[in-house]
């Protein structure tokens, strides 16, 4: 049961059709880069956050349902994620996983409610 990772959380002040881009991302310890694309799709909703310099080269796919909080007036995202967490998850190739229902499935698990890897924080 991942698909509730793929929605925005009701509290996190998202309005649909919101461009996103460029909006800087904050884990719970620190800055991650910046929004490069995302989705507001009913169910697939994510970000592909640009994470520059932290982790070199590097793009994170992170599921709508990280999101805590939109600052609109300061372009920043908050997620309720540590910058570890972030970094561990299974790695994103925006070519290859975009589209792909298993690599969804998989990150769905890994941020998931309970899930056995990073989970949510308690």
């Amino acid at each position: 049961m991942t698909e509730h990772a793929w929605s925005y959380k009701s509290t996190a002040g998202h309005l649909a059709g919101t461009d996103l881009t460029g909006y800087k991302v904050e884990a719970t310890d620190g800055s991650i880069g910046k929004v490069d694309k995302h989705s507001d799709e009913v169910g697939d909703a994510y970000l592909v956050v640009d994470t520059g310099v932290w982790i070199f080269g590097k793009e994170v796919l992170l599921p709508a349902s990280t999101v805590t909080r939109i600052d609109a007036e300061n372009k920043k995202i908050f997620v309720d994620r540590t910058r570890e967490q972030i970094k561990n998850a299974p790695e994103f190739h925006r070519d290859k996983h975009l589209g792909d229902a298993g690599y969804h499935e998989e990150l769905g698990t890994y941020y998931g409610s309970g899930a056995p890897f990073g989970g949510r924080p308690a």
